[in-house]
């Protein structure tokens, strides 16, 4: 997960979203009276600072980290994606049964309103005796900054682990091939710059089968001049059709339902592809927007999250710097921000291990990132 400090406006969730359980739970606190006792109010204060100051990550991210119930935290990360990805949020909290509270917030620029709520997760799924599961799925509709916020209920202590993983909201379209095979990308000149490429060129021999990229029903596959033999697939889930063009054949029927997988044709060059390689054009026109780049939609993820790798037995523990002039990072990569240098032995506790990084924090609230070669643990 690497991080960048970023400034935060202030910061009001849209109220007229639905109630989530994070709302629910601190709704109950309130009720209970507990947001008049130190740790209640310690809660949701909590929930505001990490949004206020989220980590910034590159995914796919994992950490290991460590709540308590002595005191309430939360912990936020910040990261982009483009239109045609999704996340996949696993939460694994290892001791007694808890509940998480996993809230994913879009960013935007009204200075006033800077976050809109877009999706909760707080499913608790027992595992075994001792551990708890919490998965979140989300797509995004447009390239956005998103904020991921995970928080343990009350007076519970123990560790959790928590991973990001980011892929395309599609298949991809031809059989047996991957990344290495787009070549024309989306909004390149054709005809010498009287028109666009509104998709992008996948390279396949003549004849390899051309695939479904999600469930959905054949719209058309009436040929035309630029791209031949061709088959529109609508995919009404995200209001877009998905575009096949240059087909050596199509084997679908108009109205047929099709699922994701199934094979809609073959590769060849037909229409206005004549004089190139066998390829499919592969775009996506989505309703009151047009054509989009299928790119993020269908590109594969193939950067695995570093493994943790630092000492986890300290965790949730106090401990302290081991070395002179130690630079606290945003980011758990020597890339990331500086914070700020942290003088010899001073007290911080141990918060989350990320990669060879711990992810500290200070009596005052500061919180970033060290080296593991940089804290002392305490025997």
């Amino acid at each position: 997960m690497t991080a960048a400090a970023c400034s935060t406006p202030s910061l009001e969730v849209f109220r007229d979203e639905p109630a989530t359980a994070y709302d629910r739970y601190a709704r109950q606190l309130t009720d209970a009276g507990l947001d008049s006792t130190a740790l209640g109010r310690e809660w949701l204060a909590a929930s505001d600072s990490a949004l206020r100051a989220p980590l910034q990550a590159s995914l796919p991210a994992l950490e290991v980290g460590a709540y308590s119930r002595s005191e309430a935290r939360a912990v936020a990360y910040r990261f982009s994606l483009k239109d045609g990805q999704r996340i996949m949020v696993t939460a694994r909290a290892d001791g007694l049964p808890l509940r998480f509270y996993v809230d994913l917030f879009e960013v935007v620029q009204d200075t006033t309103r800077p976050f809109v709520h877009r999706a909760t997760a707080d499913t608790v799924t027992p595992m075994d005796s001792a551990a708890v599961m919490l998965r979140l799925d989300y797509e995004a509709r447009d390239d956005a900054d998103f904020v991921l916020r995970l928080q343990p209920e009350l007076l519970r202590s123990g560790r959790y682990t928590v991973s990001i993983d980011v892929a395309p909201v599609l298949a991809f379209p031809v059989e047996g091939r991957g990344n290495g095979a787009i070549q024309s990308l989306f909004g390149v000149d054709r005809d010498g710059g009287r028109r666009v490429h509104h998709g992008i060129d996948i390279f396949a021999p003549r004849g390899t089968p051309v695939l479904a990229a999600t469930d959905g029903v054949i719209r058309s596959t009436s040929p035309n001049n630029l791209g031949g033999i061709v088959v529109w697939l609508s995919d009404e889930v995200r209001r877009q059709s998905l575009y096949y063009a240059h087909l050596d054949s199509q084997i679908v029927l108009p109205g047929q339902r099709v699922r994701t997988g199934d094979t809609l044709g073959f590769v060849g060059n037909t229409g206005n592809a004549r004089t190139t390689p066998p390829h499919l054009h592969f775009g996506i026109y989505r309703r009151g927007r047009g054509p989009i780049d299928p790119l993020p939609h269908v590109r594969l993820t193939t950067r695995t999250a570093p493994r943790v790798a630092a000492d986890t037995s300290q965790l949730g523990r106090p401990a302290q710097t081991g070395i002179a002039q130690a630079t606290l990072r945003a980011a758990p990569s020597t890339s990331g921000s500086a914070l700020r240098t942290v003088a010899r032995s001073e007290a911080l506790y141990i918060m989350g291990v990320n990669a060879n990084w711990y992810r500290v924090q200070f009596a005052d609230g500061t919180a970033g990132y060290l080296t593991a070669g940089a804290v002392r643990l305490i025997e």
